[in-house]
């Protein structure tokens, strides 16, 4: 069974960082492309917000969090991180690791809340 469980989520004031962690189970994750999306209200749509490739040579960034997010992983760990720098306002949402999320078989974790208010 495929299990994915992010963390690291909280309350920052503007212009401070937080460091998002999922850790993967019951897939190959070292073979794996993982990407990291939010939802910025209940009812609202799935922001993507970057891709990391298996071997970490590879990451994508959407053009609103580029230069302030940073993926990595850690293959031994089975663990993807999302390092969320100069936060804004704006990016208060739930967020959420993805494998497959570019398949009809995209699987997520439960997420985990980001809230950035002074």
């Amino acid at each position: 069974e495929v299990q994915l469980v992010e963390s690291g989520g909280g309350l920052v004031q503007p212009g401070e960082s937080l460091i998002l962690s999922c850790t993967a189970s019951g897939f190959p994750f070292s073979a794996s492309t993982m990407t990291w999306a939010r939802r910025g209200s209940p009812r609202g749509a799935i922001d993507w917000v970057g891709d990391i490739s298996a071997n970490s040579a590879t990451t994508t960034y959407a053009d609103v969090v580029k230069g302030r997010f940073v993926l990595s992983r850690d293959n031994a760990k089975n663990t993807v991180y999302l390092q969320l720098n100069n936060l804004k306002t704006e990016d208060t949402a739930i967020y959420y690791c993805y494998k497959d999320f570019y398949s009809g078989a995209r699987t997520r974790g439960q997420g985990t809340q980001v809230t950035v208010s002074s």
